[in-house]
């Protein structure tokens, strides 16, 4: 490790050394990281450095930036933290963004409102940009009108397993940027990514809570109108059993309920038109869909920001109607002895099933409906709590598509082979297995949703 310590500047640390947990931390605590090696990289240099001692030792490359998805230990493995690379670049005139792999959205959001701009962001903010966008990155708000993240990318840079440095773009690399796009972490480290921001200020949205035993009602009067609204308007529908804990609001504390989410481009006086059919559909214990700024996309979904351990599944629907709403009543319902915390069905549709100007492997086009179970708790009770969550998934296995979105895509999920297969589906799967047998034949970087080598 020494000649590896001259090489680069951000720490180098083997387990057992101070600092070695908190550079392993994850936001899943289920999923903990044990690489024989960890360097947090402070530079594209750094990461070339370590890629190549990787390659000369025969090591396999794990990366971390936000750690929202981890889906493998990296035992054995050399990890690369990205926390410390936090350039952000804003460039007003062009209408784009660079950052470096350590930024999170929340980073982004202030600077870009600084200008009028907002990107294309998800449903939690506090997530890493570039991981977010390699998967895809579905925004509650801008992706029905502008499609998905990767669809707006620019260029990348990224350290292949060669350890060079490559600029990525559809004219210099198209095989490579189309695969890495959609691809999530198989084909390097991306160490800059550049993306389009769109002029877009405010919103109308939020969320509405309504007591759980309404979830028929809600779900129908939901369904009948999701063909009613047009690509400026996104909505989810969320089933949760909430924690008894002081941050929530008193009806939420311990509470069974829907979560009905809005996400608005149009004025509110036409928003609040539009969804009136949707507040009267129950009676409703908090309403707060309103007049927001961009930077208050995050008040969308509410999704949790502490790290916490947990488990999770998902599907995607080829449909949602009368027969798929009431399994969905059956399995997560007032009747249905359901634990989990969260069961949500978002709305695609709209920009999410067109092909961007330059393609990308984005494998989720074209189906309407994705689903994700979320179930809390500690690994000792990991057994119990995918078992709840496959009852869930299984129960609506007919109305299900074999492929899916990436960036839902569960640990278990995401390290099954053939499963991976199945969620790009054979000729998409095929094609990134060839560039990734160019750019990675070893398969060095496998510690993610793995696409082996042709």
């Amino acid at each position: 490790m020494a000649a590896l310590r001259r090489t680069v500047e951000g720490p180098v640390l083997e387990p057992g050394a101070e600092g070695y947990e908190a550079e392993c931390a994850t936001y899943n605590l289920t999923c903990g990281l044990r690489p024989a090696v960890v360097v947090g990289a402070t530079s594209e240099q750094d990461v070339r450095e370590a890629v190549r001692f990787a390659a000369r030792h025969g090591l396999p490359v794990a990366v971390k930036s936000a750690a929202h998805q981890v889906v493998s230990s990296a035992e054995g493995g050399l990890l690369i933290t990205a926390q410390r690379m936090q350039g952000i670049v804003v460039d007003a005139q062009e209408n784009t963004v660079r950052v470096e792999p350590g930024v999170r959205w929340t980073d982004v959001l202030p600077r870009t409102a600084e200008v009028g701009l907002a990107p294309i962001v998800g449903s939690a903010p506090n997530v890493g940009v570039v991981g977010y966008t390699l998967g895809g990155g579905q925004s509650p708000l801008l992706g029905r009108s502008l499609g998905y993240a990767s669809d707006h990318v620019r260029r990348l840079n990224m350290v292949t397993a060669d350890g060079e440095v490559r600029r990525v773009t559809p004219q210099s690399e198209p095989d490579l940027f189309w695969a890495t796009l959609g691809g999530k972490g198989n084909f390097g480290v991306v160490t800059e990514i550049e993306f389009d921001v769109f002029p877009v200020t405010r919103f109308y949205g939020g969320g509405i809570y309504f007591p759980g035993e309404h979830l028929a009602q809600v779900l129908e009067a939901w369904r009948a109108w999701l063909p009613t609204v047009g690509e400026d308007m996104t909505s989810s529908i969320a089933v949760q059993r909430l924690p008894d804990i002081p941050v929530l609001p008193e009806p939420l504390r311990g509470a069974f309920v829907i979560h009905l989410r809005i996400g608005y481009l149009g004025s509110a006086a036409d928003g609040a038109e539009l969804i009136a059919p949707l507040r009267a559909s129950a009676p409703v214990l908090i309403d707060m869909v309103g007049e927001k700024p961009f930077t208050a996309i995050g008040e969308i979904h509410l999704d949790p920001v502490d790290p916490m351990p947990y488990f999770d599944r998902s599907l995607c629907l080829e449909e949602f109607d009368e027969k798929t709403a009431g399994a969905f009543v059956d399995l997560t319902g007032p009747q249905s002895g359901c634990t989990l915390a969260t069961v949500e069905i978002r709305a695609l549709g709209g920009a999410f099933d067109r092909e961007p100007v330059v393609p990308n492997s984005v494998p989720s086009r074209g189906l309407p409906f994705v689903v994700f179970g979320f179930a809390v708790g500690a690994p000792d009770r990991a057994d119990s709590l995918r078992a709840e969550l496959a009852r869930v998934v299984d129960g609506l296995a007919p109305w299900a598509a074999e492929r899916n979105m990436v960036n839902f895509l569960s640990p278990d999920e995401a390290t099954d082979t053939d499963g991976v297969r199945q969620v790009y589906g054979a000729e998409r799967f095929d094609r990134l297995a060839a560039v990734k047998k160019r750019y990675d034949p070893a398969n060095v970087f496998r510690f993610n949703h793995n696409i082996t080598p042709a």
